[in-house]
């Protein structure tokens, strides 16, 4: 269902939220989910749904080399691939802008690099085609841990918590989306356009859904608002929301300039409020609210809408990007314990991947939801517990990882405890050391009988 698509992958470059996890080496759409980089995630789910004609977009020209040199490698005969290099922290709708000459389909399906889900990209495409919308967004459960914060570091996530959530408003048929308040408008009172209520009837709020970063957009439309709006850097922050205010307007210029924003406070005959509210609660089933508002006579002018939909995915689906550390942790674990079906990997009887170069010393053990990735080598008398490691790692003896991800080539002393933290490529751990919510950046050495708890410990980067 290939639907003459074009597809951008917004795949970040080396995102300063997420250090020391990205290095000059490993830029974020490298970073390992169970061994393999995020990014893959989202290369083969466009796959599935024959989805292979890509623009993958990377802040940075160094990063882009990194990522195009991977791709290359990997998806060789399997996608068509082109990588775009844009200048680093333009934003989301500055990367579209700055890549504008290379969108030419009626169409274009924008998805973040970032995310790891089963839910079909083309069920998302084929929704938006069906509304001939403007803009459809993919809408998910919000992950219960993304509220909770399981195994954060106390008081330091606390700040970040309202980030997570928007307040959305769906027409009874959960298809149109109405209204959507982002994380920062949260701290003042909800205001809801009247034009948008008196044209739907009825409107539910809901707080428990997640913008995935998955959009399908009319090119015409975007690349218009694009050059307008000239100060717009996010999809989520600036351009959806402003699609979603304007639906009801024909503010967005439909083959000519466009009139002045009238604040929700036009001037309506109330008569055909009337027709048009009875019209739409006798058909609350079929939801054509925005051809009524086209029949609404304003002045001499009839309306002009565009459609902002929405495609729900069910609540058995897996969604999440890694856009911070605690993200990072969690998808780990998802994604080697009840999500492992995500992996791409077959999980042994004992529910755990033990690549079969890997060399275990006696009594060492290897739990459920675990993996241990080709060529590493473990001392006698370890354990393991839910824990991903990476390839060609040398583990001492009696060392203990619970919750941890530790990526490839690292070197672990003996008597070592690591708790809740992530342990970078070619990183040293001497003998024992003790880590607790800690991350270590790539080539940092933590000298003998050191104790971290809720540490970032890096090198300068030069």
């Amino acid at each position: 269902m290939a639907m003459d698509f074009q597809v951008v992958v917004l795949a970040g470059g080396y995102s300063k939220n997420l250090a020391p996890l990205v290095s000059k080496e490993v830029p974020k759409a490298l970073l390992p989910v169970a061994n393999r980089p995020v990014l893959s995630y989202v290369l083969e789910l466009l796959e599935q749904s024959n989805l292979k004609d890509l623009i993958v977009v990377v802040e940075g020209e160094d990063a882009a080399l990194r990522v195009g040199g991977w791709i290359s490698g990997a998806y060789v005969d399997r996608l068509h691939v082109e990588v775009a290099a844009v200048p680093e922290d333009i934003g989301t709708a500055g990367a579209l802008r700055a890549i504008a000459h290379h969108l030419t389909a009626k169409d274009i399906l924008v998805l973040s690099g970032d995310l790891v889900s089963d839910v079909s990209p083309g069920a998302v495409a084929a929704a938006h085609r069906r509304h001939d919308a403007v803009i459809t967004a993919m809408l998910c459960s919000v992950p219960v841990s993304g509220l909770t914060e399981p195994g954060s570091a106390g008081g330091k996530d606390k700040s970040k918590k309202p980030g997570r959530y928007n307040i959305i408003g769906l027409d009874p048929s959960k298809q149109f989306l109405l209204h959507i308040a982002t994380s920062a408008e949260l701290e003042k009172d909800i205001r809801v356009q009247k034009s948008v209520v008196r044209a739907v009837g009825e409107m539910e709020l809901r707080a428990d859904l997640m913008d995935a970063h998955v959009y399908a957009l009319k090119r015409s439309a975007l690349l218009e608002i694009l050059e307008q709006k000239d100060t717009f850097q996010s999809l989520k922050e600036d351009l959806l929301p402003y699609l979603v205010r304007s639906q009801l307007k024909s503010e967005i210029p439909v083959n000519g300039t466009p009139p002045g924003e009238e604040n929700g406070n036009e001037k309506t005959g109330s008569n055909n409020n009337q027709i048009l509210l009875s019209r739409i609660l006798s058909n609350a089933s079929k939801p054509e609210f925005h051809q009524l508002h086209e029949l609404g006579h304003y002045g001499d002018t009839t309306r002009r809408t565009h459609k902002c939909c929405v495609y729900i995915a069910s609540e058995s689906k897996y969604c999440a990007r890694l856009n911070t550390i605690q993200a990072f942790s969690d998808i780990n674990r998802d994604v080697t314990g009840e999500a492992n079906y995500l992996s791409g990997y077959t999980f042994s009887s004992h529910n755990n991947i033990i690549h079969p170069s890997v060399e275990l010393g006696a009594k060492t053990t290897v739990g459920p939801h675990c993996m241990v990735g080709e060529g590493s080598q473990m001392g006698d008398k370890c354990s393991v517990k839910r824990s991903v490691i990476g390839r060609h790692c040398r583990i001492g003896f009696n060392v203990k990882i619970v919750n941890s991800v530790i990526m490839n080539h690292v070197t672990v002393g003996d008597g070592c405890s690591i708790h809740g933290s992530v342990i970078c490529s070619n990183v040293q751990l001497q003998e024992r050391v003790v880590l607790k919510d800690c991350q270590v950046g790539a080539g940092f050495v933590v000298v003998s009988g050191g104790e971290y708890k809720g540490e970032s410990l890096a090198k300068k980067e030069k």
